[in-house]
């Protein structure tokens, strides 16, 4: 069984907008679906659960209905943080998985996710244990030495690029997450699972990746998803 597992419980202060920027509409469509149509079309996907904004379950659950997402089994209540929203998910899913399941973990507001994204984590988390989507870093990173200043950089060719999706076998991503809550580790508010997991000591497998695979987090980013939307339609 493959499940999605989809964290929609942000706010989103830094789009300015006064809803969840997973509910903000781009073509009289809420990002939240795009994402979630992502993962409705691809075939190895079997079942999806959303992690949503306290008080946006109904809401999300009319749209679902409305744009036909039927592989949507659950939303629940998320978090105060990504990894709290992450955790929720997966201690729901413990009454419902087996040990050698994959969750496939995705921001919901990453709403362009490419099949081939999606089927190579998948595939290589059935053959490793785990796969986090990656891409070759390409621009030059410096150290500060003060806030104005540097003389070290770091060379670009030892760095990737890791976002969502990322997918992990069950039983070790609720390892993880039990383990990770009850000693305090890998669970400060700009950790994710991937970073936790090698808090904890595990190796993590790249998975391909994509560019087109943009986190909505300003309004920089909503015009180059909407650029992304009208080349599609082109």
């Amino acid at each position: 069984m493959i499940t999605a597992l989809i964290i929609a419980g942000g706010v989103g202060k830094r789009m300015g907008q006064d809803i969840p920027k997973q509910f903000i509409m781009v073509e009289d469509k809420p990002i939240i679906i795009y994402t979630l149509e992502s993962f409705q079309k691809h075939p190895m996907i079997d079942r999806i659960l959303v992690v949503c904004k306290k008080g946006w379950e109904d809401t999300l659950s009319a749209y679902a209905k409305e744009y036909h997402i039927d592989k949507l089994e659950w939303i629940i209540e998320g978090g105060n943080s990504g990894q709290e929203s992450i955790r929720n998910g997966v201690d729901f899913l413990k009454a419902h998985s087996d040990k050698d399941d994959t969750v496939v973990i995705h921001d919901g507001i990453r709403p362009l996710v490419d099949e081939i994204v999606l089927s190579d984590v998948i595939v290589k988390c059935r053959e490793f244990g785990n796969a986090v989507t990656s891409i070759p870093y390409n621009e030059q990173i410096f150290v500060k030495e003060t806030e104005e200043t540097t003389k070290q950089y770091i060379n670009r060719e030892t760095l990737r690029r890791v976002s969502t999706p990322q997918a992990y076998q069950f039983d070790k991503l609720a390892w993880a997450y039990e383990k990770a809550f009850k000693e305090g580790i890998g669970i400060s508010e700009s950790s994710y699972a991937n970073t936790m997991m090698v808090d904890l000591g595990e190796t993590l497998y790249f998975a391909v990746g994509s560019d087109k695979n943009i986190k909505l987090t300003t309004q920089d980013d909503l015009q180059l998803f909407k650029g992304y939307l009208r080349m599609k339609e082109e």
